[in-house]
């Protein structure tokens, strides 16, 4: 693992940092100084590849524990970059989204699904979103997984890579675009209930959850990765991407993420979460 690091203005703890639960996300340094502390030390201790990436859209502070830069398979955490691209070229009138379109949609970002996904896909040219992706959306690392067809299932990216889609998301996108992907990211169905959720319910968060098992060096290992927001008008932005070593459970990966979120945010700590 990665020693953890911070950037921006924020050295590791200092104000500005969250502590403690509470709607307004305000709280003393010395909790803030502990949390950040105590969460790098869990994120240390992980087994595997972890980068987790916290920014305060208030303060600018950007907390960042393990490899942010690590590729990995995205798993469903895609599915956001997809659902933001066809509602932008759909306020660009490039395409018309149906109530078919939309409908799946809400399945693919609620649920998870992922024939709803595929559908999308198949349609609007998914190949050809890639670009607009990694240019438009900020993720630069973003590829096909070496030896595979190009779909939104084998495509690899870094927490950094997340970090700058939600980014974008709340912040450059159209309004009726962002609202659209705020509110429905925030009615997650329990399936993904982990992750970025761990932040707790005073913090509102919102959250597009990925988990999959694939081959990594010839051996199949697993990815719990979550990418969103919390707090008051989404103040902070959260991206991580666990890649466990072989022999790792779906269990352990949500657990480990949900728990970095949750330390960081001063919530309960094993976080209360439901498994996919």
């Amino acid at each position: 693992m990665g020693a953890s690091e911070s950037q921006g203005r924020q050295v590791d703890g200092e104000p500005g940092a969250v502590a403690g639960l509470g709607s307004r996300g305000a709280s003393p340094a010395a909790s803030a100084k502990n949390q950040t502390a105590q969460a790098a030390a869990f994120v240390q201790k992980l087994p595997g590849t972890f980068g987790i990436i916290i920014r305060d859209r208030v303060t600018g502070n950007v907390w960042k524990a393990g490899d942010t830069r690590a590729t990995t398979w995205t798993a469903s955490t895609i599915k956001l970059a997809i659902a933001t691209d066809l509602l932008e070229r759909n306020q660009a009138k490039l395409i018309t989204l149906d109530a078919t379109d939309r409908a799946n949609l809400d399945k693919a970002l609620i649920n998870s699904d992922n024939d709803a996904a595929t559908a999308l896909w198949n349609r609007y040219d998914g190949a050809g979103m890639l670009e607009r992706f990694r240019s438009r959306f900020g993720m630069s690392s973003l590829a096909v997984v070496e030896g595979m067809d190009t779909f939104w299932r084998n495509l690899r990216c870094s927490a950094e890579d997340l970090q700058n889609l939600m980014s974008y998301v709340l912040e450059k996108t159209d309004g009726t675009s962002r609202a659209y992907l705020v509110t429905t990211l925030r009615k997650v169905a329990s399936n993904q209930h982990w992750g970025v959720w761990a932040a707790g319910s005073g913090f509102k968060p919102g959250n597009k959850d990925g988990w999959v098992e694939k081959p990594v060096n010839g051996k199949n290992v697993w990815m719990t990765h979550t990418v969103g927001f919390a707090g008051d008008g989404e103040r902070y932005v959260v991206s991580a991407m666990y890649e466990q070593p072989p022999g790792g459970t779906l269990e352990k990966g949500a657990h480990a993420v949900s728990d970095a979120v949750a330390t960081y945010f001063g919530a309960k700590v094993p976080a209360p979460v439901t498994l996919p």
